[in-house]
């Protein structure tokens, strides 16, 4: 039997309830394929800043990095939106991140075709989309210096260095050759020097790749070929602010941001979570999707534990799951046979896994 250790990072709003279901799966997926997953929560976000006046104890660095992974729920909510930024719940993801060193954002987006109604995009755009997007996650605009403000002017610095470039780059070509081989590059490198940079060590990259056909784009471009022609996409590498948007745009392709998972990994660990946030307004209710964070627990025995067998049957039994109709008030619309809660979801999807 292998064993695992795995941080758990609740978070705030509905992130106890929707990691508490992908607990509820793990265990369900262990006692089936002879794992054994231990667990050791730690605090980050507004709740860390409560108890601790810090939203990232240092614990919780500790923690992580004494784990093999971390599966985290979602931070955030307007009660801590006037505290000062470095106390803010924000701040203590981008120093997480950071601290634990995972440089490449994984967001995958699939249409599944039971949900084909659920876009607001025709279904003849949509079926059959398989994409990654792959982010820079710990360089770029959101870290560069300098970056300051005053009363009437704010400045950000968008700083790559070819070492950042290169890492990411791989990252992306060895996801692509596990996939249908075709890595699309997107800068604006028609303005911006830093991008310049981007695609000609990109570029450099590829060669090591031959098997990879590579293409550029640029962004804006890519956000309308996104929503125009999204098949034609099938890895997308990208920096950090460009990835950070077009992720997003991409899981509307899904028809729910309650669907879609990521995986943020480096050299050291990796942190897997869904890629919405905390939701306040609807914590406590039991009404929350849990499916992106159980898709985020099969990214992490993907990824980080390469349990590959495992991996696959969550996202059979999701698949599942919902090919019967079971939906969750954000999918209610979409062909339901049954609404269920949260913790319902989560049953469901654990008890297919079982069978």
């Amino acid at each position: 039997m292998k064993s695992y250790k795995i941080a758990l990072v609740k978070g705030d709003g509905i992130g106890p309830e929707i990691i508490d279901e992908a607990v509820k799966v793990l265990d369900a997926v262990a006692s089936c394929c002879k794992l054994d997953f231990s667990y050791t929560e730690a605090l980050m976000g507004g709740c860390a800043y409560d108890i601790t006046g810090d939203p990232l104890p240092e614990e919780t660095i500790t923690v992580s990095l004494n784990s093999d992974a971390v599966l985290f729920g979602a931070i955030g909510g307007t009660k801590w939106d006037n505290l000062p930024r470095e106390k803010r719940p924000e701040s203590g993801l981008l120093r997480f991140r950071k601290e634990l060193g995972v440089y490449a954002n994984l967001r995958p987006a699939i249409v599944y075709d039971e949900l084909i109604n659920a876009s607001s995009l025709k279904p003849t755009v949509i079926k059959g989309v398989n994409l990654m997007v792959v982010r820079e996650l710990i360089g770029g605009i959101y870290f560069g210096e300098p970056k300051g403000r005053t009363e009437d002017k704010g400045w950000n610095t968008m700083v790559y260095t070819r070492d950042e470039i290169v890492r990411i780059a791989h990252q992306a070509f060895k996801i692509a050759m596990t996939r249908s081989k075709r890595v699309c590059s997107i800068d604006k490198a028609n303005v911006l020097d830093v991008s310049q940079l981007w695609r000609e060590v990109v570029t450099e990259v590829s060669k090591g790749y031959p098997e990879v056909k590579l293409s550029h784009m640029y962004v804006d471009n890519a956000a309308m070929q996104l929503i125009r022609d999204p098949k034609q996409f099938d890895v997308m590498l990208t920096g950090n602010i460009f990835g950070d948007i077009l992720s997003d745009e991409a899981s509307m392709l899904c028809g729910s941001i309650g669907l879609l998972p990521s995986a943020s990994i480096g050299d050291k660990i990796g942190v897997y979570e869904p890629i919405h946030g905390s939701a306040p307004d609807i914590a406590g209710q039991g009404i929350a999707n849990p499916i992106a964070t159980i898709s985020s627990a099969s990214m992490m025995l993907r990824y980080a534990f390469g349990e590959i067998a495992a991996a696959n049957r969550i996202d059979a039994a999701i698949k599942r799951a919902l090919s019967e109709g079971y939906r969750t008030q954000d999918l209610a619309q979409f062909d339901a046979k049954e609404v269920c809660s949260t913790s319902e979801m989560g049953s469901i999807i654990a008890n297919y896994i079982q069978r």
